[in-house]
């Protein structure tokens, strides 16, 4: 199955999208509780248009996002960029790292993505993320896989110079990954990717464009860890519930920052306004936006100097 979501007279719709036609659910379904039973049973019999080059809504409801880092060419290539040396560090391979986004700025297929205020160093990440159907607590691997729903392609839209100042305080990223992430153009079950599942990861070709000039790719099995995998460590001692996101982290080759670590600052350019990436992922579609100019940029003054001394113990 295939779900996807656009507006409709004004109220975001959520349905089952088959070939160039989308088949619209009840307005008050639950679009998981649908997936879960593995039938369109909840569809109003209203069937619409369905283009991936118009304007789309994000394919679920969203609840949290959570980024990974898990491929290893990506790694190295990105702290190339920042410390000029590719070396992975040990950390990285003991555990599945990851941050959280912001839900509220999870936007569709087709959508105008605005530079981030004080950007001038803007960038892409193509990912694929898994999203959680069913709730589930401290689960393990084998556990996992049965709370995905489905899969989307994800752009984690990176505002790299405002990336770089505030993980120098050691809690980023922050503003840098704040104001877009998309997802789309449709959310994908398991069942249909099956054909490209090997030992839990899944061979699906990546690709990213920039104004129709190929800018790189990978295939999606060379995570460094499965989704079941990821949402094991996501679940350790917490829940997961329905609209949880978790993103695969950026490919190989698949944003402008682990370019530059191999080839160089500048090599390709950084995202201007008027600039339209397109991404595609084997068995989940494309999708594509276009950088719009962004509001301004209000400023906040530097911090208040205190007394940081030493405080007494009792």
């Amino acid at each position: 199955m295939r779900l996807g979501s656009l507006t409709v007279d004004g109220a975001r719709r959520f349905g089952l999208v088959q070939g160039d036609r989308i088949a619209l659910l009840d307005e008050h379904a639950d679009p998981f509780a649908v997936l879960g039973a593995g039938t369109p049973g909840a569809s109003t019999g209203e069937r619409l248009g369905w283009d991936e080059e118009a304007v789309l809504e994000v394919p679920v409801p969203v609840t949290s996002i959570r980024d990974f880092i898990t491929f290893e060419q990506h790694t190295a290539g990105a702290l190339r960029a920042v410390t000029g040396t590719g070396e992975v560090p040990d950390a990285w391979y003991e555990a599945p790292a990851f941050y959280f986004t912001n839900p509220h700025a999870a936007i569709g297929s087709g959508a105008a993505v605005a530079m981030p205020p004080g950007c001038e160093v803007f960038d892409f990440e193509l990912e694929v993320a898994a999203v959680i159907g069913r709730a589930g607590y401290n689960l393990s691997p084998a556990e996992a896989a049965g709370h995905i729903a489905g899969f989307t392609i994800l752009n984690d839209w990176s505002a790299r110079d405002l990336q770089g100042r505030e993980m120098r305080v050691g809690l980023g990223p922050a503003k840098g990954k704040d104001t877009a992430t998309t997802l789309g153009p449709v959310l994908v079950t398991p069942d249909e990717l099956a054909a490209h599942e090997r030992d839990g990861r899944y061979d699906l070709g990546m690709e990213v464009h920039v104004n129709g000039t190929r800018i790189g790719g990978d295939t999606l099995a060379n995570m460094a860890w499965t989704f079941a995998e990821l949402i094991a460590y996501a679940s350790r001692g917490t829940w997961v519930r329905p609209g949880d996101v978790l993103g695969s982290g950026t490919c190989g080759g698949g944003c402008l920052a682990e370019l530059w670590g191999w080839y160089g600052p500048g090599r390709p350019a950084s995202l201007q306004v008027g600039d339209t990436v397109r991404m595609t992922v084997e068995g989940l579609g494309t999708l594509q936006n276009t950088v719009t100019a962004g509001p301004p940029l209000h400023a906040v003054p530097r911090a208040r100097r205190g007394d940081p001394r030493r405080p007494l113990l009792p």
